[in-house]
């Protein structure tokens, strides 16, 4: 047997730095990953074994574990069903087949991430669970990132709530030209989302595939030209948009919302685990709906308790962003579709979240210089 060449001893090494978190076995070792195969371009492709226990998350660590070895230029991963590889395996060499084994599954290819260089910092907006403001961040962001003079896109992503057209201001349906579909424009943002392409009382009644397919559309099919920033507005939870994002395209940041109440922080450190997990690094903590403050006399009253933002950054060591307080007039502007640092630049609100916008383009600029 001929020794392995230096490309495949240093995808060997890669590989076995991947820990299965349900086994606690790195994947080289435990023969998770097999069938691993090398071009002289550096090219590579590799079978990984998961059973049903298995985070799929696994698949895209393997890949970007093999992806930052030195000489390889793209890498395939095939996940397969690790029982059904066994079982075909082990009956590779009976002359006839036995009537009551169940076939391999079919295998499926984990996707690569699509770089898109013309959409700029691509940065989720995300939290643990609803009713945060998290869209209410969102857009906000985009347009003071975009009253800062950048240039920047808006993506909603969530896809069973798509609030931002109406705290955006729009409602049209957008303009297809040469099979490409050209995004709203407003408060100098350009923006896309289901809710502009679906009647309003039409239920979202979609499963991850779907999801998937959704975004790769919003990321590929629409015309955003070249941009700063994309913001994208992520679903609350940990499920199959986030996924879908991460598996779509390299994300460059995530930003996670709470409240300070601790049930919001809680739901909230899950959501920065994930992004963990997934590889998308979290640039801090956004704490909203930090105190009510009296649109009269402007005192301060923490109706939903307090500290609890700062907390969760001090726990996972990010910083805390922005505090954001509890004003009606933020309320009124996103229904009215003229989102607060717009149509009350003075306001707390309103400088806090454009505050929010100048520590997000201060930490991608950092980024960028490392």
């Amino acid at each position: 047997m001929s020794a392995p060449s230096p490309l495949q001893a240093r995808i060997a090494e890669a590989l076995s730095t991947v820990r299965n978190p349900r086994t606690g076995r790195d994947v080289l070792t435990s023969d998770a990953a097999r069938d691993i195969a090398t071009t002289t371009s550096g090219q590579v492709k590799l079978t990984l074994l998961l059973d049903q226990g298995d985070d799929p998350v696994l698949a895209q660590r393997v890949r970007q574990a093999v992806e930052r070895v030195d000489g390889v230029t793209g890498v395939q991963v095939d996940v397969a069903d690790a029982r059904a590889f066994q079982a075909a395996r082990k009956s590779a060499g009976r002359t006839l087949p036995v009537m009551d084994q169940q076939p391999p599954a079919p295998r499926v290819q984990a996707p690569t991430p699509v770089s898109y260089p013309n959409r700029g910092n691509i940065i989720a907006v995300s939290s643990g669970k609803g009713g945060v403001g998290k869209s209410t961040v969102a857009v906000n962001l985009a347009v003071a990132l975009a009253r800062a003079g950048a240039r920047v896109g808006l993506m909603d992503a969530d896809i069973y709530g798509p609030n931002i057209p109406r705290m955006m201001g729009l409602s049209e349906p957008p303009m297809v030209i040469n099979e490409r579909i050209v995004p709203l424009e407003a408060h100098g943002v350009k923006v896309i989302s289901l809710g502009v392409l679906i009647d309003r009382d039409q239920p979202a009644i979609w499963r991850g595939p779907i999801v998937m397919k959704i975004i790769t559309q919003f990321l590929r099919d629409v015309a955003w030209g070249e941009l700063d920033y994309f913001i994208v507005d992520m679903p609350p939870g940990t499920g199959d948009a986030q996924l879908s994002l991460v598996q779509a395209t390299q994300v460059t940041g995530s930003v996670i919302v709470t409240t300070p109440q601790e049930v919001s922080v809680g739901d909230a450190l899950r959501g920065v685990r994930m992004f963990e997990r997934v590889g998308v690094p979290v640039l801090g903590i956004v704490e909203n709906m930090s105190w009510f403050e009296c649109p009269h006399c402007g005192k301060p009253t923490p109706i939903f308790g307090s500290g609890g933002g700062e907390r969760l950054a001090r726990e996972v060591d990010l910083p805390l962003l922005a505090q954001i307080p509890l004003f009606p007039r933020v309320l009124e502007a996103g229904e009215a579709g003229a989102p607060i640092v717009v149509s009350d630049a003075g306001s707390s609100a309103a400088k806090a979240l454009a505050g929010l916008a100048e520590r997000v383009a201060e930490r991608m600029g950092a980024r960028a210089a490392r």
